[in-house]
C-alpha cells in the first residue's frame, strides 16, 4: 500500500485516539471513535507501517502509545500468520525505535517505555532463543548507546523474567526453552546488571558529590548543565535495582553470592544513598529471605559482618532521623524486614549441619533490632514480633547469653507496646501520626493492634520460659504502680457514669496493658519453674494487693479480676486465702454503677456493657476457678452454696445468666463428691426452685399454648415508654432463669473420669457389649422430669413464626422475632463502633431486650438437648418414642422458621446429639430424625438458591440495591451460610475423618473465596461413617443425602461446594456403586458436576477438586453407562477424537494403564468448554504462542554462515557460529527464515 494510503489512514486514527481522549468528547462519538480503532487492529493489513507512522517521535506521546499498541496487538494476535519478511521488518523497527526512536530517558513518558518493552518481549517469547540466538547481544548493543537505550534494556530484561518465571503467561514448552536459556546466560546477565548499575551510580555521584563514596572520587558540587545528566545516571541505577529485584527471587544463589558477595555489599552501600535507598532494600530483602540448601545460603553471613551491619544501622538512623516522611518511613519498613529476614536465615543456620558459627556482631544485630521493636510505629513494632518468637525458640540461640541479657529490655519494651495507642483519627500518642499512613480507620487500627498483642503475649511466653523470675518482677512492680496511680479519665468520659473511664481513657489503656502483661508472665512461670522455686510470698502480696484494691470503675474493675484470676495459683500453695479471693469475686457479680439499685426494684437506666461485663467476668472467674480447681475449692462448699443462695433468694439481684453461672460453679464443685447418691441429692436440691416452677401449671399452660405464652411474656403489648417501660419483663426472666438452670446442670453434671472412682461412688452400672463402661448421671431423674415442658417450650416457639401468631404480637413486637442489630452486623462483616462495645447499654430498648429474649431462648433450648446426649447417655437415648417427640417438636413448622434460627439448631442440637449418639441406637432414633430433616433441607435450600439464581438473572437496572445492609444481601448471606451448615451436618454424619483434609474450614461466616488459593486432590480413603452406612440403606434419605450433595455443587457458594466436592460427593456415590443406578440417574450426578465446573471452574481450587471427581465418575461408569459419553458429547468444544482415543484406552483393559496423572490431565483438557471462567476471563481474547523445536536435540554443527541471511533486512539477525540445536522443522531459523 502507498506512502499517502498510510498518511490517510493515519491521519484518522490520529482524529480517532484524539475523539477517544478529549474529556469533551460525547459518548456516541467516544464509542464510534473506540470501535473504528478496534476494528482497524483486528482487519487492517497494513497496520504495521501505521503503527511505526505513529509511534515516530514527532506525534503526541498519546497518539504514540496507540501506535505502539498497535505493534503489540500485531505481535501477540497475528505474529503466527504473518510473512517473514514482515516479522524481520517489524522486528528491525522496533529495535530501531529503542535505538533512535525515543525521548531522552527524563522526557520519555513511562507508558512509552512500558509499551514498547513489552513489543519486544512478546517478539522474544515467540522466536528466542531458537530464532533470535543474538537477542542478548543486540540488546548489550544497544545498552551502550546511552542511558535512554540502557533503561529500556533493563525493562525487556525485567518484564520477560516477570513473564516467564514469575507470572508464567507463556505455554510449558516456550517457557522451559526460555527459562533454561536465562539460566544458561545468566552469568552475562547479572555481569551487565552489575555493571551497569555500578557504572551509572559512580557517574551519578561522581556529579553530586557523595560524603559515604568509598572510592577516591573528588567531592563536587553539582553544576546546572550536569543535574540532568546526574538524574539520568540515577533513572538507569533504579532500573537496575528493579530488574535484579525480577531475577534474584530466583536464580541461583551462587550468582547472588559470587565475587565475594559484590552484589550484596553494593546493595548495602546503595543503602546511604537517598535515590536508591528503597529500591537497594528492596533487593536486599529478596536475597536475604531466599530459601534453598543450607550450604548454598551460608554466604549470607557476610551480612553480619562489621561493613554490612554499619551501613544497615547507620541508613535506619538516617533514615528514622528526619522526622516522618513517607518515603523514608516506607525505607525503615524494608530495613525492618531485611533484619528479620537475616534473623530467620541466622536461626537456620545456627545449629544446623552447616557449621556456622555464632556471628560477632550478634550483639549490635539485636540492638538494632530492639531499636526496632521500640519504634513509634506500632506496624514496625509488630514486624519484628515473628522473629524475635523465632529468636527465643531457637534450641542454641536461646542459650546465648546475648539473647538472654535482651530478654528484660524486650520484656520492657513490650510493657511499652502492649499500650493500646495509636489510633490514627487521634492525636495523643507519637504512633498516631505512624498509624495515618498504616491504617485506613480506627477499626482497621482496632483489629491490627488485637492481633499484634496476641502475637507479642505469645513471644513474651517464650521469652519467660527462658528466665521467668525477670518477667514476674516486672509484672509485680507494673502491677503494683497501677494499683496506686491516681486515675486518669482522659478528655472522654464513659457514658457510664461521671468520672469513670471509657476505652481511650489514659488509666484504663495502662491497666489494659498491665493486666495482659501479668496474665502472660504468671501462667508462663508456673509452667517453667518447679513447684519449689515458686516465689509463693511475693506472688501472694501481689495478691492481697489486688484483693484489698477498691474500685466504681467497671472498666478498671475487669482487669482487677483478670488479675485475680493470673494470682490465683498462688493460692494452691495458700488455701486460707480463698475466702477473700471468693468475697472480691461474689461482690463483682453484683457490681452496680449506682449502688442503689441493687435494692430498688423500680426500673433503673439499662446496663451498660462494661457494667455486665464486669459481672459476667466475676461469674466466669468463679467457673473457672471451680473447673480448674476444684479439690482446692471442695472444703469451702458450704460456704459458696450458702452465698448463692442468698443471691438467689432476691430475684431481681442477678440476671438469669448470672444465676445460672454461679449455679453451674456449684455443679462442677459437686462433681467432686465422687459420691452418686450424695451428688444426686445435692442437684435435687438445687433444682427444687426451677422444678417448682417449671413444673406449676401456669406455666405448662404457658409453655405449652403460643397465645398464652405471647401474653405471658408480653409481646402482645403496646408499650408507650420503649425505653423504661417493661411489665412482663419478670415472666420473662422466670422462663430464662428455669431454662438457664437446666443448660448449666446438663453441661457441668458428670461423673469421676477415673473408671475405678465412679464405680466406687456408684455411677457405673455395667458394660457395653465393646467393653465400654456405662454410666450414669446424677442429674438425669431430674432433667428428664422437665423433659417433656422444655420440648413443649420448644414446639410453642417455633408455632410462633406461623403467620397467625406473628400477627398477634403488639405493635410494640412486630418485630420480635427478627434478627438483633449485632446478628446482622456479624454475618455482614460491618465493624461494630468501638466505644459502643463498652458505652451502650446491652439493649436499648425494650424491642430489644424482647429480641435478645427470643434469640437467647431458642438457642439454649437447643444447647440443651444438644448437650443432653453426652450428659445422660443411654439414660437419653432411651427415653419412649423420643424421636417421634423430637419430630413433633424440634422439627416441627421448619417452613416458617427463618434461616437465622435453622442454622442455630442444626449446629447445637441436630450436630451434638448425632455425633455423641451410640451406634445401638442409630436405627430407633437417628434414621428417623434424620430421614425426614435431609429431606426437608434438600427441598428447602433448593427453592432458596432458584429464587437467588432468578434474582441475579433479573435486569439488574431498578430492582438493583447498591446498599450492603440491603436485605437481599443479607437473607442471600443467610442462605450461604445455612448451606455450609447442611453440607457440614451431612458430612459429619456420612463420612469418617480418615484421610479427610479439614483444609478449607476457615471460618463458616467468611467470605467465599478463602480457600480457594491452592488446589485440592479429594482423599482416596475417604469412607462412610456407621451412621452413613445406616441412612444410606434407606432408599428415601438415600436419594435426599446424594441429591442434596450434588446438587449444591451448581449453588453460588464456592467454600460449601469445595467442601462437598472434596469430602461428600465421592463416598456417597461409591457407596450405591454396586447396585443397579438408572441410567439418568448416572447422568444426572456426571452433568451435575460438569455444572458446578461450569459456574465455579474461576476458583483454582474448586476446579481441580471438580475436575478430579468427575474423572473419577467418568472412569467408574463410563464401562457400564454409555451414557456418560453422550453427556461427554455435548461439552463446548470437545475434540470427538481425543474423547474416542480416551475412551478406547479407558474400554480396553488389555492396553497398558496410562499413568493417573496423564489421563486425569487428558480427561480434563477433553472437559475444558464447560470450565467456567471469571468475567475478566470470558472476553479475552487468545494469545496463541507456537512451540519452537525443541532444544533438547541432539547438538549437531551448523555452518558458519547462512546464505539465506545476507539480505540487509535481515542483517540484524544474523546467526553466530557456535553449535545449536538443531531444528525439528524444516524452516531455518529465525534468522534466516525472513529471505
Amino acid at each position: 500500500m502507498s506512502a499517502e494510503q498510510v498518511s490517510s489512514l493515519c491521519e484518522q486514527l490520529v482524529k480517532a485516539v484524539t475523539v477517544i481522549m478529549d474529556p469533551a468528547s460525547t459518548q456516541r462519538y467516544r464509542l464510534e471513535a473506540l470501535k473504528f480503532c478496534e476494528e482497524f487492529k483486528e482487519k487492517c493489513p497494513i497496520c504495521v507501517p501505521c503503527g511505526l507512522k505513529l509511534a515516530e517521535k514527532t506525534q503526541t506521546a498519546i497518539v504514540r502509545h496507540f501506535g505502539l499498541q498497535i505493534l503489540e496487538h500485531v505481535v501477540k494476535f497475528r505474529w503466527n500468520n504473518m510473512p517473514r519478511l514482515e516479522k524481520v521488518y517489524l522486528k528491525n523497527n522496533v529495535m530501531g525505535l529503542i535505538s533512535s526512536g525515543t525521548q531522552s530517558i527524563l522526557e520519555e513518558e513511562s507508558h512509552i517505555k512500558d509499551v514498547l518493552s513489552r513489543i519486544v518481549v512478546e517478539m522474544i517469547k515467540r522466536e528466542w532463543p531458537q530464532h533470535w540466538p543474538d537477542m542478548l547481544k543486540e540488546l548489550d548493543t544497544l545498552s551502550k548507546q546511552g542511558e535512554t537505550q540502557t533503561e529500556l534494556v533493563m525493562f525487556i530484561l525485567l518484564r520477560l523474567a516477570e513473564d516467564v518465571v514469575t507470572f508464567q503467561t507463556l505455554p510449558t514448552q516456550r517457557r522451559r526453552d526460555i527459562q533454561q536459556t536465562l539460566t544458561q546466560n545468566m552469568e552475562k546477565i547479572f555481569s551487565f546488571l552489575l555493571t551497569a548499575l555500578q557504572q551509572n551510580v559512580n557517574k551519578y555521584r561522581r556529579m553530586v558529590g557523595a560524603p559515604q563514596e568509598q572510592e577516591a572520587l573528588t567531592t563536587l558540587q553539582t553544576d546546572v548543565g550536569q543535574e540532568p545528566k546526574a538524574q539520568a545516571n540515577c533513572r538507569v541505577g533504579m532500573a537496575a535495582l528493579n530488574t535484579l529485584a525480577g531475577y534474584i527471587d530466583w536464580v541461583a544463589l551462587s550468582h547472588i553470592t559470587a565475587d565475594n558477595c559484590k552484589l550484596l555489599e553494593m546493595l548495602c552501600l546503595l543503602l546511604n544513598e537517598p535515590e536508591l535507598q528503597i529500591g537497594a532494600a528492596e533487593c536486599l530483602l529478596i536475597a536475604v529471605s531466599r530459601k534453598g540448601k543450607l550450604e548454598d545460603r551460608k554466604p549470607l553471613m557476610v551480612l553480619f559482618g562489621d561493613v554490612a551491619m554499619h551501613y544497615i544501622l547507620s541508613a535506619a538512623q538516617t533514615a528514622d532521623g528526619g522526622g516522618l516522611v513517607e518515603k523514608h518511613y516506607v525505607f525503615l519498613k524494608r530495613l525492618c524486614q531485611v533484619l528479620c529476614a537475616l534473623g530467620s536465615q541466622l536461626c537456620a543456620l545456627v545449629g544446623s549441619d552447616s557449621d556456622v558459627e555464632m556471628p560477632p556482631n550478634f550483639g549490635k544485630y539485636l540492638d538494632s533490632f530492639l531499636a526496632f521493636t521500640t519504634h513509634p510505629s506500632q506496624f514496625l513494632r509488630s514486624s519484628t514480633q515473628i522473629t524475635w518468637g523465632a529468636l527465643f525458640r531457637h534450641e542454641v540461640l536461646s542459650r546465648d547469653p546475648l539473647l538472654l541479657a535482651m530478654i528484660p529490655k524486650y520484656l520492657r519494651a513490650s510493657m511499652t507496646n502492649l499500650v493500646k495507642v495509636g489510633f490514627p483519627s487521634k492525636s495523643d500518642s507519637p504512633s498516631c501520626e505512624y498509624s495515618r499512613f498504616d491504617f485506613d480507620s480506627d477499626e482497621d487500627f482496632n483489629a491490627f493492634f488485637n492481633s499484634f498483642r496476641a502475637q507479642q503475649g505469645e513471644v513474651m511466653r517464650m521469652a519467660c520460659r527462658l528466665d521467668p523470675r525477670t518477667g514476674f518482677q516486672m509484672a509485680g512492680e507494673w502491677l503494683k504502680y497501677q494499683l496506686t496511680a491516681p486515675v486518669d479519665t482522659g478528655p472522654m468520659n464513659s457514658k457510664t457514669g461521671e468520672g469513670l473511664c471509657s476505652v481511650f481513657s489514659p488509666s484504663f489503656v495502662q491497666w489494659d496493658a498491665m493486666t495482659f502483661f501479668s496474665e502472660s508472665v504468671i501462667s508462663q512461670m508456673f509452667r517453667t519453674l518447679d513447684k519449689d522455686e515458686i516465689p509463693v510470698n511475693d506472688g501472694i502480696d501481689l495478691l492481697q494487693l489486688v484483693l484489698n484494691f477498691e474500685t466504681k470503675d467497671p472498666l478498671i474493675l475487669s482487669c482487677v479480676l483478670t488479675n485475680v484470676s493470673a494470682l490465683f495459683p498462688f493460692v494452691t500453695y495458700r488455701p486460707e486465702y480463698l475466702p477473700q479471693v471468693l468475697a472480691k469475686l461474689f461482690a463483682s457479680v453484683t457490681f452496680e454503677v449506682i449502688e442503689e439499685s441493687k435494692f430498688v426494684m423500680s426500673v433503673q437506666a439499662p446496663r451498660t456493657r462494661a457494667v455486665k461485663n464486669v459481672r459476667r467476668h466475676a461469674c466466669s472467674s468463679i467457673i473457672k476457678m471451680c473447673r480448674d480447681y476444684p479439690q482446692l475449692v471442695l472444703p469451702n462448699f458450704e460456704m459458696l452454696y450458702n452465698h448463692v443462695k442468698q443471691l438467689l433468694s432476691n430475684e431481681l439481684l442477678l440476671t438469669q445468666m448470672e444465676k445460672c453461672a454461679l449455679m453451674e460453679a456449684l455443679v462442677l464443685i459437686s462433681n467432686q463428691f465422687k459420691d452418686y447418691e450424695r451428688q444426686k441429692a445435692f442437684l435435687e436440691e438445687l433444682l427444687a426452685p426451677v422444678a417448682g416452677l417449671w413444673l406449676s401449671p401456669e406455666m405448662q399452660r404457658v409453655l405449652s399454648d403460643p397465645e398464652a405464652f405471647i401474653s405471658y411474656v408480653g409481646a402482645d403489648n403496646k408499650i408507650a415508654d420503649p425505653v423504661l417501660e417493661d411489665p412482663s419483663g419478670l415472666n420473662r426472666s422466670r422462663i430464662s432463669f428455669c431454662v438457664y438452670t437446666i443448660l448449666g446442670v446438663v453441661k457441668r453434671a458428670r461423673w469421676p473420669a477415673a473408671t475405678e472412682e465412679a464405680k466406687a461412688g456408684g455411677f457405673l452400672l455395667g458394660y457395653m457389649p465393646s467393653g465400654t463402661p456405662i454410666y450414669r448421671n446424677p442429674c438425669t431423674e431430674q432433667i428428664l422430669k422437665l423433659l417433656d415442658n422444655l420440648l413443649a417450650l420448644i414446639r410453642t416457639h417455633n408455632n410462633l413464626y406461623t403467620p397467625e401468631m406473628v400477627a398477634r404480637l403488639g405493635e410494640t413486637f412486630a418485630k420480635a422475632l427478627d434478627m438483633l442489630e449485632v446478628e446482622k452486623n456479624a454475618i455482614l462483616g460491618l465493624p461494630q463502633p468501638l466505644l459502643e462495645l463498652y458505652d451502650s447499654p446491652v439493649y436499648k430498648t425494650v424491642l430489644e431486650r424482647m429480641q435478645g429474649f427470643f434469640c437467647t431462648l431458642y438457642d439454649n433450648c437447643f444447647h440443651i438437648l444438644g448437650n443432653a446426649g453426652p450428659s445422660m447417655q443411654q439414660d437419653f437415648y432411651t427415653v419412649e418414642g423420643l424421636a417421634t417427640q423430637l419430630l413433633s417438636s424440634a422439627f416441627i413448622n421448619l417452613n416458617n422458621i427463618p434461616d437465622y434460627r435453622l442454622r442455630p439448631m442444626l449446629r447445637v442440637f441436630v450436630k451434638p446429639l448425632v455425633l455423641s449418639c451410640p451406634s445401638e441406637y442409630y436405627e430407633t432414633l437417628v434414621c428417623p430424625m434424620l430421614g425426614p430433616l435431609f429431606t426437608y433441607l434438600h427441598v428447602r435450600l433448593s427453592q432458596k438458591w432458584q429464587v437467588i439464581n432468578q434474582r441475579s438473572m433479573l435486569c439488574e437496572d431498578d430492582t438493583a440495591d447498591d446498599n450492603p445492609e440491603s436485605q437481599e444481601m443479607l437473607e442471600e448471606q443467610l442462605v450461604r451460610l445455612l448451606t455450609r451448615e447442611v453440607m457440614d451436618l451431612i458430612t459429619v454424619c456420612c463420612v469418617s475423618k480418615k484421610g479427610v483434609e479439614h483444609n478449607t474450614t476457615a471460618a463458616v461466616d467468611g467470605d467465599d473465596d478463602e480457600a480457594m488459593a491452592t488446589e485440592v486432590t479429594p482423599p482416596a480413603s475417604a469412607e462412610l461413617t456407621e451412621l452413613g452406612k445406616c441412612l444410606m440403606k434407606q432408599e428415601d434419605v438415600c436419594t435426599a443425602l446424594l441429591i442434596t450433595a450434588y446438587t449444591s455443587l451448581c449453588w453460588k457458594d464456592t467454600l460449601s461446594c469445595q467442601r462437598t466436592t472434596t469430602q461428600l460427593c465421592w463416598p456417597l456415590l461409591k457407596q450405591v456403586l454396586p447396585g443397579n443406578l438408572l441410567p439418568d440417574a448416572v447422568s444426572w450426578f456426571f452433568t451435575s458436576v460438569l455444572k458446578g465446573l461450569q459456574i465455579h471452574g474461576q476458583h483454582d481450587g474448586c476446579m481441580a477438586a471438580l475436575v478430579h471427581l468427575a474423572f473419577q465418575i467418568y472412569e467408574a461408569l463410563r464401562p457400564r453407562y454409555a451414557e456418560l459419553k453422550a453427556v461427554m458429547e455435548q461439552v463446548p468444544d470437545i475434540q470427538r477424537d481425543s474423547l474416542e482415543q480416551f475412551d478406547s484406552k479407558l474400554l480396553n483393559p488389555t492396553l497398558q494403564k496410562v499413568a493417573d496423572k496423564r489421563r486425569k490431565d487428558h480427561f480434563k483438557r477433553l472437559i475444558a468448554g464447560c470450565i467456567g471462567k471469571s468475567l475478566g476471563e470470558q472476553f479475552r481474547k487468545e494469545v496463541h504462542i507456537r512451540n519452537l523445536p525443541s532444544l533438547f536435540k541432539k547438538l549437531e554443527l551448523r555452518p558458519l554462515i547462512c546464505p539465506h541471511c545476507l539480505p540487509n533486512d535481515c542483517s540484524a539477525l544474523r546467526l553466530t557460529s557456535e553449535k545449536r540445536p538443531a531444528p525439528t522443522s524444516l524452516q531455518p531459523p529465525f534468522s534466516c527464515r525472513y529471505q
